[in-house]
């Protein structure tokens, strides 16, 4: 067995940054992106008696597929395992700030379960609220005519940047198991962020769309408000993020944007053209 195997159930975006963190690391992966096939169970069985530690990104449908499939094998132990759960976990908090102490009372109740089936296997799970990064950010929705507001007064969400997960997940290798909720410093409302990063890009802000016009899901997320707190990650893993708010990572974002690229986005639709 390697002193250092990784191996990712769900070779997605966030776990991606998290494998090219890790120099040196043999690293094997399900996913589009990976080299393993999810359904080939003799090869994905070989990959966990060598894997030394274990990381599931992949979300759960009515179950969690992953457990379903290999639980009894990662249940033997000896393994450092991780998963990435959502502080969707939490459901609305009315604006209150929560921490990993908060009851799990998050409207997915399939997610609910996943996160609890982790930790009853010992794994550090990873609580995140909206991921952003390089190509996945408010520019780049703004700026290809994706982006709204909500003009809800008083809600705010937490985000982290995907830099900052995968560096969370890393700090976590060295932590005990448990809940572990990687965040920014600075929850803010979504109307904020998407016209900050407007301002960066030099543009006008999107409308404002009213709840009635979004899909029945976007309405549930709007439904929730709350302030996630990072205090236990930064105090048991050490962990401190890089981009502590969401300025600090746009504009580390927006620097990165090639002026071409900038030109090229496609004009905003003015409230009267939608």
């Amino acid at each position: 067995m390697a002193r250092n195997n990784l191996l990712i159930f769900g070779l997605g975006y966030a776990a991606s940054v998290v494998a090219d963190r890790l120099a040196g690391w043999e690293i094997a992966a399900t996913g589009s992106a990976g080299n393993l096939d999810f359904d080939d169970r003799d090869g994905v069985i070989a990959a966990i008696d060598r894997a030394t530690h274990i990381l599931s990104s992949v979300p759960p449908d009515a179950v969690d597929p992953v457990l379903a499939r290999y639980g009894a094998a990662l249940a033997d132990g000896g393994k450092w395992l991780g998963y990435l759960s959502s502080t969707g976990v939490y459901g609305d908090a009315g604006g209150a700030w929560v921490d990993e102490s908060a009851p799990i009372l998050g409207r997915r109740q399939a997610r609910n379960r996943a996160d609890a089936d982790w930790l009853s296997l010992g794994a550090r799970v990873f609580r995140l609220p909206g991921i952003y990064g390089p190509g996945r950010s408010p520019l780049d929705r703004v700026r290809n005519g994706r982006a709204h507001r909500t003009g809800i007064a008083g809600q705010v969400f937490s985000r982290v940047h995907v830099e900052d997960l995968a560096a969370g997940v890393i700090a976590g290798f060295d932590a005990p198991s448990g809940t572990y909720n990687l965040s920014d410093d600075m929850p803010e409302s979504q109307d904020a962020v998407i016209e900050f990063a407007a301002n960066l890009l030099g543009i006008d802000p999107p409308p404002i769309v009213p709840l009635d016009a979004l899909t029945p899901e976007a309405r549930a997320f709007h439904a929730e408000n709350r302030r996630v707190s990072n205090l236990k990650a930064k105090r048991v893993l050490g962990w401190r993020p890089v981009y502590a708010d969401y300025r600090l990572g746009l504009r580390a974002l927006n620097a990165t944007i090639s002026p071409v690229a900038a030109s090229a986005a496609p004009p905003i639709a003015s409230p009267d053209q939608r």
